[in-house]
């Protein structure tokens, strides 16, 4: 929930006269701003996409935005599963994978944010949270539904706290994002891509992407100056 009107013409102005050979990118603007944001990726090759998508396909939902709404914007993608989502706003991985297939559902490419928090990684069980945030998924729409889907890494401690994930850290969890897909169907998890979203920023993103299983990156506050959103798309 981050600038205004103005911040965000001039945000996408920038990243778009920077763009050109980059590597593939999409932006996912407040949805407020959707529509005007479409018309100005209309002649680009960026992608746009939602922060969020309803559970439900219509109805009496006041304050929600349905994913056939997010296709009339021209969106590509719909976040689900955000860590804050998650946290502030006590998202459920059953309500995540509901969100995921009506996205899925609309012709859109869900990005399904699995991570854990501090406390669960100081536990040790960093692998079964992100298994059972992600089984959530598979059991509601099936393993062929991650073909058509991005996966977004998000260690919640190391977002805003000063705490940072180790290149080796974020690669060992890709790693196992992987491995538990390959077990059943290894082309999906072979082709799907898996992005880091950890506080990726300029300083850091060339030596994150050149890890064998971080395709991309979900970048967060970085996102906020064009400057430095191509940069990090740069070193992609």
């Amino acid at each position: 929930m981050n600038g205004s009107l103005p911040s965000v013409i001039e945000l996408v102005e920038g990243i778009k006269a920077g763009s050109a050979g980059n590597a593939e990118l999409a932006v996912c603007p407040p949805a407020v701003y959707l529509m005007k944001v479409g018309g100005m990726l209309a002649d680009t090759d960026i992608a746009l996409g939602s922060q969020n998508v309803c559970d439900h396909e219509a109805g009496a939902f006041t304050g929600e935005i349905s994913a056939a709404m997010l296709v009339e914007c021209g969106c590509r993608y719909a976040i689900v599963g955000h860590s804050e989502r998650r946290s502030l706003y006590l998202e459920s991985d059953q309500l995540v994978a509901a969100r995921f297939a009506m996205a899925l559902g609309a012709g859109l490419t869900p990005i399904l944010c699995v991570g854990e928090t501090l406390e669960e990684r100081e536990q040790d069980v960093t692998e079964a949270v992100v298994a059972r945030q992600i089984d959530a998924v598979i059991d509601l729409c099936g393993i062929d539904a991650i073909d058509k889907s991005v996966i977004a890494y998000e260690p919640v401690w190391a977002i805003g706290t000063g705490k940072v994930a180790t290149p080796e850290q974020a690669q060992a969890v890709h790693s196992f994002i992987r491995g538990k897909l390959s077990q059943a169907d290894a082309e999906v998890a072979q082709q799907l891509r898996i992005l880091y979203g950890g506080s990726m920023n300029p300083s850091n993103a060339a030596e994150l992407l050149s890890q064998a299983d971080i395709d991309g990156g979900l970048i967060g506050g970085a996102a906020l100056k064009a400057d430095d959103f191509l940069a990090i798309a740069q070193s992609a």
